[in-house]
């Protein structure tokens, strides 16, 4: 038995909930059944060096390692049976791994979708789903059409569970853009709007109630980085983070990732929402990330509140101009290139931040709208009312979940230490079990 996978059987007890196996007592077997996510990077094999001297010498060219190693990540998959199966960089652009995979998912009584990354880049995401816990109600495949040809996929299932309400769920698998400098943080934070945009505009378009939703993958950024704090602001939980009773500011307590530069970081989440969460307006959202970006880029240069009004006011004057505005913008690289913010994002900003739309930001404006935007939360609760008066079905019941444990391997991870011998990936795996529970819908 392989080192890797011989120490997934040191965890000590263990019995099925649902279809996963998990350490706990005789007693919760009893309980309603379970379901299990797992996400999981595999490394595609045209990433993965063999030798860091020769950064040609992949593994791709070798046979003989990568299947053995994707066999063994198949098997251990397998082994531990999630009921949801969401990969990153699975490498799409070999016919002989996708068969091997898509076998053994079958031969286990699951239904997957690959999908490969935009412009041939060779690898991409697979999602699969055990058929006796889903039905597949929709597959949906979202091109961010960016610098990184990146993608997402969206499963729209119904659950099969001893409920007399109807249970549907949304589970996104995507893989963000990696940060290689501060120009690329608005491209990984607008994917993630794309996302978000692609979820609200299917629930619109297919009348759906508010359903749970699971955002899955590799996020290529920390608790501590802009994305994190995006999904946070539009209701969505690290469910890594809720079974350990983790807080925002517990980033250093675990990590998922080596990355290329040899650094360790968490990057991999499973999101979850739930129909009850209240949600912001998405473009308010939006709009206070990159504010919060942009106030960020500010403090690098040790600008205070005052320092930086008088960056951005016009000469001679004691207000902010949409020239000036927009010459900051590309002083901090937030415009002025490709793949920054369009003209549209950038009048957007700017509408948030010139109340009044005279055409000038005071000072007071530029307190409340810009250096600390609570404003528009005001405004966002008054939306919400609003959408709950004029909606039907807010009292409506539906099943949301309660996060019921989660586990990250190798275990050392959990404890912010990169094991040396651990060769399957250079990113941890990630398992989550939830628990169904009843629950209000929120508008």
């Amino acid at each position: 038995m392989i080192k890797d996978y011989r120490k997934i059987q040191t965890m000590g007890r263990i019995f099925r909930i649902g279809s996963y196996a998990f350490a706990s007592s005789p007693k919760e077997t009893q309980q309603l059944p379970c379901i299990s996510c797992t996400t999981f990077n595999i490394l595609a094999p045209i990433y993965k060096r063999l030798d860091e001297e020769d950064p040609t010498c992949r593994e791709s060219d070798y046979r003989a390692y990568w299947l053995d190693r994707n066999e063994r990540i198949l098997e251990w998959l397998l082994y531990e049976k999630s009921t949801i199966i969401c990969l990153q960089e699975f490498w799409v652009g070999n016919q002989e791994l996708v068969d091997m995979y898509e076998k053994g998912l079958v031969d286990a009584n699951y239904v997957s979708f690959n999908l490969g990354r935009t412009n041939n880049r060779g690898d991409g995401l697979l999602i699969a789903v055990q058929k006796d816990y889903f039905r597949i109600l929709n597959y949906k495949e979202v091109h961010f059409n960016d610098c990184g040809d990146r993608v997402a996929q969206l499963l729209h299932v119904e659950l099969n569970l001893p409920f007399d309400v109807r249970q549907e769920i949304l589970i996104v698998n995507t893989h963000l853009l990696f940060p290689h400098d501060s120009s690329l943080c608005v491209v990984r934070l607008r994917q993630v709007y794309k996302i978000l945009q692609y979820l609200e505009s299917y629930q619109k378009a297919h009348e759906l109630k508010p359903v749970p939703i699971m955002l899955c993958g590799d996020w290529n950024g920390s608790k501590r980085g802009h994305v994190y704090r995006f999904l946070r602001s539009q209701g969505f939980i690290s469910s890594y983070d809720t079974a350990h009773r983790y807080t925002d500011a517990d980033a250093h307590k675990w990590v998922s990732h080596r990355n290329h530069r040899g650094n360790i970081c968490a990057v991999d989440f499973i999101w979850l929402l739930n129909p009850d969460k209240y949600r912001k307006l998405l473009k308010a959202s939006w709009i206070e990330a990159v504010f919060a970006m942009f106030k960020y880029l500010l403090h690098r240069t040790s600008l205070t509140e005052s320092d930086t009004f008088a960056f951005l006011k016009a000469d001679n004057e004691d207000c902010i101009t949409y020239s000036g505005f927009c010459e900051a913008l590309q002083q901090l690289n937030l415009i002025g290139h490709r793949y920054g913010l369009s003209v549209q994002e950038t009048m957007d900003l700017w509408g948030q931040a010139d109340i009044d739309g005279n055409g000038f930001v005071d000072y007071k404006e530029f307190q409340q709208r810009i250096w600390s935007p609570a404003g528009s939360e005001i405004l966002d609760e008054k939306e919400n009312e609003k959408q709950i008066d004029s909606s039907n079905g807010n009292q409506d019941q539906s099943i949301g979940f309660n996060v019921k444990n989660a586990l990250l391997f190798p275990s050392e991870v959990e404890k912010g230490i990169w094991p040396e011998d651990y060769t399957l990936s250079d990113h941890a795996k990630l398992t989550v079990v939830f628990s169904p529970i009843r629950m209000p819908c929120s508008a």
